[in-house]
């Protein structure tokens, strides 16, 4: 299988004021494209090629030494994006809804102690990664970083909230202020979305 950058659900302009268009262009069509196509040297003519990624996230020690890193850091680009353009959406923000909203609170504290777990994390976590927001197989919910562009999948967890804090995310507008761009990416969170992700993870 070749492994395809997705559309995005929504125009390239759609979350402004909070992600302008030119970053949203620059990061889904170089970016991620970037990433897609550097997964798919990494696996071409392997027994991995028909693995799909986030079985190859999950099973990153049994991939043979020469492809590991590419996959670690291409599929983890693929996966982590494709993750985050569906997590957002234009006419969004507000709180969570749902089971998510429910497990937030027994295991947070409510969302208002997510909002600074969260922030912390995206704000905190030192150059290049992302703040996640996880759940484990019997439903419990935490707050994580990760660096570069490694998955919560492949610590065995599954990601249901995700906020690239790569420079390339936000330099653009925000230049060197990421705790604004944190703050207003509340605003664009499909909370919808993240609850349909975290369903499907129990």
């Amino acid at each position: 299988m070749s492994f395809t950058t997705p559309d995005l659900p929504y125009a390239y302009d759609a979350l402004e004021p909070y992600i302008d268009k030119a970053t949203m262009q620059i990061h889904h069509d170089k970016h991620h494209t970037g990433y897609t196509s550097k997964l798919n040297a990494a696996v071409d003519g392997t027994e991995y090629s028909s693995w799909p990624v986030d079985k190859l996230l999950k099973e990153l020690d049994q991939l043979p030494s020469d492809i590991r890193t590419a996959v670690q850091n291409n599929g983890g680009g693929h996966y982590n994006h494709s993750l985050f353009w569906e997590i957002m959406s234009p006419s969004a923000g507000g709180m969570p809804e749902g089971a998510v909203a429910d497990a937030i609170q027994r295991d947070i504290g409510g969302f208002s102690d997510f909002v600074s777990a969260f922030s912390n994390a995206a704000a905190s976590r030192f150059g290049s990664g992302w703040a996640w927001l996880v759940s484990e197989n019997s439903g419990k919910v935490g707050v994580i970083s990760t660096a570069n562009q490694d998955s919560p999948l492949s610590e065995g967890l599954t990601p249901v909230l995700g906020l690239d804090v790569w420079e390339h995310a936000y330099y653009l507008k925000y230049q060197n202020r990421r705790p604004e761009y944190i703050e207003n990416f509340f605003n664009v969170i499909n909370w919808k979305r993240v609850n349909e992700l975290y369903l499907a993870g129990l």
